[in-house]
C-alpha cells in the first residue's frame, strides 16, 4: 500500500484523557525509580570521597535531583485517582480547619486574604484532606497568575441546603473562557507547572458530589470561583 502523500496526512491525535494519565503516571513512576538509584549513588561517592569541595558539589547534586523527584511527585500525585473517604464534618469546623491550613502553607500572604464565614450549624458528608487540597490550590493559583491590587477574598455561607465557597480574585487582566473551567488539563503550561490543578479541582469536587464554577467579573475587575457541595443529611 503507498504511502499517504503529506497532504493525506493528519497532525491531528486524539488520545483518551484516561490513556494520558496511566502514560503520564508511569513515565513518572520509572523516572523517579531511575532519580532514586542516582540519589543513593551519589550518597555512596560523597561517603567515600573525602574532598570537602567535592562532597559539596556532590550535595548540590542531590538537592537537585530531590527537586527534580519532589516535581515528578507532584504531577503523579494530581492525577492520582480520588476515591473520598467521607465522614460527616460540621461546616464551621472544616473552615476553621481550612483557615488555619491556608495560613501554614501561605504564612506570609495572610494580610492579602479577607474571610466571611457564615456556615451556620450546617454538616457536610466530605474527605477533609481532599477538600483542603481542592481549595488550597485554588489560593495557590490566584496568588501564582496576574494577581491584581486588594486582597482575596473567601467566602463560606449556605445558601438552599448547599455549602457554597466563593473564592474572588483581583486580577490584573484577564483573558481566558471560563465555560470548561477546570476541564482542559495541560492546556496551560510553565516552568514546574503542568495545568493540572483546576482539574484536580474539579475531579475532587465531583468526586464529593459538588461541582465547581467560574466567571470573570470585568466590572470589579475579579475572577470568581465557587465550589458548591450538598449538605449532609445530619444534623449538628
Amino acid at each position: 500500500m503507498a504511502e499517504p502523500s503529506p497532504e493525506d496526512r493528519s497532525d491531528s491525535l486524539s488520545v483518551p484523557w484516561v490513556d494520558t494519565v496511566l502514560f503520564i503516571r508511569q513515565l513518572s513512576h520509572d523516572l523517579r525509580n531511575h532519580l532514586n538509584a542516582i540519589e543513593l549513588q551519589s550518597a555512596y561517592i560523597s561517603e567515600l570521597e573525602g574532598d570537602a569541595k567535592l562532597k559539596g558539589e556532590v550535595n548540590r547534586l542531590r538537592e537537585m535531583i530531590s527537586g527534580l523527584t519532589a516535581i515528578l511527585q507532584k504531577v503523579s500525585g494530581g492525577l492520582g485517582e480520588v476515591k473520598p473517604n467521607l465522614i460527616s464534618y460540621r461546616a464551621s469546623d472544616f473552615v476553621e480547619d481550612l483557615r488555619k491550613k491556608i495560613a501554614q502553607e501561605f504564612p506570609n500572604k495572610r494580610p492579602e486574604i479577607s474571610w466571611d464565614v457564615q456556615p451556620g450549624d450546617a454538616v457536610l458528608n466530605i474527605d477533609p484532606q481532599f477538600l483542603q487540597e481542592a481549595i488550597i490550590e485554588l489560593f495557590a493559583n490566584a496568588f501564582r497568575h496576574d494577581p491584581g491590587k486588594g486582597a482575596l477574598a473567601a467566602e463560606a455561607r449556605i445558601d438552599k441546603k448547599r455549602f457554597l465557597f466563593t473564592l474572588r480574585e483581583p486580577k490584573i487582566r484577564f483573558e481566558l473562557f471560563t465555560e470548561n473551567w477546570g476541564r482542559e488539563p495541560l492546556r496551560k503550561v510553565s516552568h514546574s507547572h503542568y495545568g493540572l490543578g483546576l482539574n484536580r479541582v474539579r475531579t475532587i469536587m465531583e468526586a464529593h458530589g459538588g461541582e465547581m464554577h467560574a466567571q470573570y467579573d470585568p466590572k470589579a475587575s475579579k475572577l470568581v470561583t465557587t465550589l458548591i457541595l450538598p449538605l449532609s443529611r445530619e444534623k449538628a
